[in-house]
């Protein structure tokens, strides 16, 4: 049976491979080939991939990055759609349900949003559920940056405060488009903000995001 995380790998994999290595992403500074470089680092090299939170290891992290990016472009979708090496953690479906779902999922909307005639998902309701369960549970993590209160709502009333303070900012939208807004993703997610014009300037180039 198919689960998030391996229907939104795929999903990236084939995106990577139609934009090319060269392409564009909402990943300031990345084009696709460093995109794919992170993806596979992340779950292949671990030596490495704690520098993506732990500063001690960043030098380490972007020197094996950039070893990966330079292999052809080829073999890193290729490692991507095989996913993990067998021992690896990300191997047991449920820690790649929990680690890569949302992963996998901003990081296919990094790719599709960055090209000029992208087009809106329309997403199924339980992966919507399940993006939104995700946001509520990182939503305080993702939002502690941010300069202004800051709630998520859904259109069905649902919330999830992301940052106490004031003034409030108030942010509407379907779960994908509110992940991708606390994710960093603001200027890309279709979404509708209410708030005085002060707060949405600040909060408009705030650094969000894990």
């Amino acid at each position: 049976m198919s689960t998030h995380a391996k229907r939104e790998r795929l999903l990236l994999a084939d995106l990577l491979e139609a934009a090319g290595p060269e392409a564009q992403t909402l990943c300031n500074g990345w084009k696709t080939r460093d995109l794919a470089a992170h993806v596979v680092v992340r779950e292949r090299r671990a030596d490495a991939a704690g520098g993506i939170l732990l500063g001690v290891l960043k030098n380490r992290l972007e020197r094996v990055q950039a070893e990966f990016a330079a292999k052809p472009y080829e073999e890193l979708i290729q490692l991507i759609r095989t996913g993990p090496p067998r021992m690896s953690p990300f191997g047991l479906k449920q820690l790649d349900e929990a680690a890569n779902t949302v992963e996998f999922y901003i990081h296919a909307e990094d790719v599709r949003r960055a090209q000029p005639d992208w087009s809106q998902r329309d997403l199924d309701p339980v992966f919507a559920d399940v993006l939104w369960s995700r946001t509520e549970k990182t939503a305080r993590m993702m939002g502690r940056r941010s300069p202004v209160g800051l709630v998520l709502r859904r259109p069905d009333g649902q919330t999830a405060v992301a940052h106490k303070g004031a003034p409030v900012v108030t942010v509407t939208g379907e779960p994908g488009e509110l992940l991708l807004f606390a994710a960093g993703r603001q200027d890309a997610a279709r979404v509708e903000l209410d708030g005085d014009k002060d707060a949405l300037a600040r909060l408009h180039t705030a650094e969000l995001g894990l």
